[in-house]
């Protein structure tokens, strides 16, 4: 049994993405594809795997970014690693691994969000064994990745799912097939319409979207390998609605949603989310994951609406265990989160200040 650092070759990419796709808890956000797409920005995608007897038993994705000041670097492990917990011997050498990565790179510390359930007793264990501290900023959708989804499990016939639907649900899902809304799966030539959805949507929810070459990339890398896929719903020959959704063995996921401000009453977020758990099942899937919550909130809640949207598709409410990292460089360690939010803050402000000076032109 040894780590090894994987080469950019399409052989090692082809195992590399086989065994995120077979393994009970391989993600999307582990496939070779989106270290790519984020190596197209300011990280560097780093495959890490451990081998027995020629086969991989464990791996990372793991993203590199520099840190300003000359502080080094940092590793972070979106939905990872992948591994079974039980073999301790595993788990240790694949931080032997990142260890040695991460002395190579100076870098400060580690963070990692695994796709586990809160309370897993032997995750738990094994992270405080290792040195992991809790890195949770607070409730909702203040960490990198949500910490509370809904997820269904749509391995029962269509039929079956359509009657576990919430009544209100299955209501809205059909006046949209009355009103004549239509989904489609569109192609790269339709990102633009997609795009300006999203800003639409942005301007209306107070929350800031990544440029348009991101979607772009996202497409050319996630599409055309079979991870991806673009949605878009008209109404009257106009998009008024879309979505990426992810897919990778037997789960899918959604991703960037989108809506006009016109035409809500035809209710083409639910038909979207129908069509899209079809998509889901063709492929193979049993598992759709609505993505995030602000967590498992009441109608006093500002976000309940959405709460209450994913809830009525009939999926079970999960959490995970959060963001945990590991220090390597204690000193520069304080530093950084001392600065950080201190530089986030000033990014938004900076901004909002473009988009207001562009706004009154």
């Amino acid at each position: 049994m040894q780590w090894r650092l994987l080469d950019d070759n399409i052989d090692q990419m082809c195992r590399f993405n086989d065994f995120m796709a077979t393994h009970p808890k391989g993600h999307v956000l582990q496939t070779w594809q989106w270290g790519s797409l984020k190596g197209a920005g300011t990280w560097q995608p780093l495959r890490l795997v451990v081998e027995e007897g020629g086969e991989i038993i464990a791996a990372v994705s793991l993203l590199k970014r520099q840190l300003p000041f000359r502080m080094g670097s940092l590793f972070y492990v979106p939905r990872g690693p992948v591994l079974d917990i039980e073999r301790e011997d595993v788990w240790n050498l694949l931080l032997e691994g990142i260890a040695a990565l991460a002395k190579t790179y100076q870098a400060v510390f580690l963070k990692i969000d695994p796709d586990i359930k809160d309370g897993d007793p032997l995750w738990s264990k094994r992270l405080k064994q290792a040195g992991f501290h809790c890195a949770e900023k607070g409730e909702g959708f203040e960490g990198i990745q949500p910490r509370h989804v809904f997820r269904l499990d749509i391995s029962p016939d269509e039929e079956t799912l359509l009657a576990n639907l919430q009544q209100k649900t299955r209501y809205n899902l059909r006046l949209a097939e009355k009103k004549g809304v239509e989904v489609v799966v569109a192609g790269r030539d339709s990102l633009a319409d997609f795009y300006k959805l999203l800003c639409e949507t942005a301007e209306r929810d107070k929350f800031l979207i990544r440029p348009y070459k991101y979607y772009e990339n996202f497409y050319d890398f996630l599409v055309p390998a079979g991870l991806a896929e673009l949605f878009l719903v008209y109404y009257e020959g106009k998009a008024i609605a879309g979505a990426l959704a992810f897919r990778l063995g037997e789960k899918a996921w959604y991703i960037y949603g989108a809506s006009a401000n016109q035409y809500r009453n035809v209710m083409p977020n639910y038909l979207m989310q129908w069509r899209m758990i079809q998509w889901a099942k063709s492929h193979g899937c049993t598992m759709y994951d609505f993505r995030g919550v602000p967590g498992d909130v009441g109608p006093e809640h500002p976000l309940y609406g959405l709460v209450k949207f994913k809830k009525g598709f009939g999926g079970e409410y999960i959490s995970f265990i959060g963001e945990y990292d590991l220090v390597y460089r204690p000193a520069n360690y304080r530093f950084y989160h001392w600065l950080e939010p201190r530089y986030q803050k000033a990014v938004r402000h900076f901004i909002r200040a473009k988009k207001k000076i562009k706004g009154g032109r």
